[in-house]
């Protein structure tokens, strides 16, 4: 499954949801506020812009513009270190500062069941949304071809 296709599973209620979490000062941080202008196709990129965009992006998405979910998945992520730390810490996946330590498969430390079992963990302390987008977006490195994960209530 590709990265649009994952955004288009969890449906457009979700994706307006992981655009209002984006936070601009993160991008400036790590230096990706550019490039998620430019790929989003607008002049300023601040969260009002996101928010009044979010439908043409969401058609761009539909459509199948993979660099965009690729650049908007990384603006979100980036966003949500904090959760992200946080997961990687209860798999004990070795990390630093939320990214992969050198050399880490972490399919290794994910046993069957896993993305349900963090998300009846976290989804109390994080938005549900957050915590359903991550848990795929893991699974989508580990291996592109997984299916969309869609938590039981």
């Amino acid at each position: 499954m590709k990265l649009h296709e994952l955004f288009v599973a969890l449906g457009e209620e979700s994706f307006r949801s992981q655009l209002r979490g984006i936070s601009i000062g993160t991008l400036r941080t790590y230096q990706i506020y550019d490039r998620v202008k430019t790929r989003c196709h607008l002049a300023k990129l601040n969260t009002e812009n996101l928010r009044t965009a979010s439908g043409r992006l969401w058609e761009r998405l539909k459509s199948g513009e993979e660099d965009l979910a690729l650049e908007l998945s990384q603006a979100i992520l980036i966003s949500q270190l904090k959760l992200i730390i946080e997961v990687l810490n209860y798999f004990g996946i070795p990390h630093e500062e939320g990214f992969f330590a050198k050399d880490t498969e972490p399919k290794q430390f994910l046993k069957d069941g896993w993305q349900q079992q963090a998300y009846d963990h976290f989804k109390g302390s994080h938005p549900p949304a957050l915590v359903n987008f991550y848990l795929n977006h893991l699974a989508h490195e580990i291996d592109e071809n997984n299916p969309a994960f869609l938590p039981a209530s």
